[in-house]
């Protein structure tokens, strides 16, 4: 009965706001179930098959869309409805996806995973709506956003003649995890500071036993608080 209450993803919510991707992880665990064909036109899949979705389906969106759609017994036609009522985000998401590409850039972000993500969240939403960004327009778009301190950065990575945005982003991954490592090592020792000397139990003991051999009480004194691998005071 817990695995029942768990949800695969997030319910589709009755404003439709997340229609689009509600939509695409329905099909995706669909078509792992080879129950594709249940939600396409003149399918002909049995009865048996057809009720199989339906399970799913009733499952996943809001408590009010569940009462609204109760005597809807049919995958398909369930499908159908819901597209009816929610189709038309693709009218409002694409404009707004197309806004966000033009003002992207990566100078805009603190790191390349959150540009990445940016990006994909924008091409994704595209391509829903039949609008799809080839891998021409993704390398050109993070070349030419840039910012203007990295543009001999830009100009050699553009030497490198990249085919696919995957390949450019994860040489700059790379790139900016080794920057990140070199800050944090100048940050430990700035330039041109010697590093701490080390001190070691052989150095500290010798110098106790120079130091102490004229004043016994002295020296248990000047000792206090060396350990040794027991935990215990030497001479203690």
């Amino acid at each position: 009965m817990a695995n029942l209450a768990k949800l695969d993803f997030a319910a589709l919510d009755i404003t439709g706001k997340n229609y689009l991707t509600w939509v695409l992880d329905t099909k995706i665990y669909l078509e792992a179930g080879n129950l594709g064909d249940t939600i396409r036109e003149e399918n002909n899949s049995s009865s048996q098959n057809r009720a199989k979705p339906m399970i799913f389906i009733r499952r996943h969106p809001n408590e009010g869309l569940k009462s609204e759609y109760l005597t809807v017994e049919d995958s398909l036609a369930l499908w159908k409805a819901l597209r009816n009522r929610y189709n038309h985000q693709t009218t409002v998401i694409l404009p707004k996806a197309h806004y966000e590409w033009i003002h992207l850039r990566i100078e805009d972000f603190k790191s390349v995973a959150e540009y990445n993500f940016a990006l994909f969240k924008i091409t994704s939403q595209m391509k829903f709506c039949r609008d799809s960004i080839i891998e021409e327009n993704m390398l050109e778009k993070t070349f030419s956003t840039f910012h203007v301190s990295n543009m001999l950065l830009q100009q050699q990575y553009r030497a490198r003649s990249f085919t696919e945005y995957n390949q450019l982003i994860s040489v700059l991954l790379v790139a900016e995890q080794n920057n990140e490592l070199l800050v944090k090592n100048h940050q430990s020792r700035p330039t041109r500071s010697a590093p701490f000397p080390e001190v070691n139990a052989a150095s500290l003991e010798v110098n106790a036993t120079s130091s102490g051999g004229n004043n016994h009480k002295r020296g248990r004194g000047h000792r206090r608080g060396q350990w040794n691998g027991k935990g215990k005071n030497h001479g203690v």
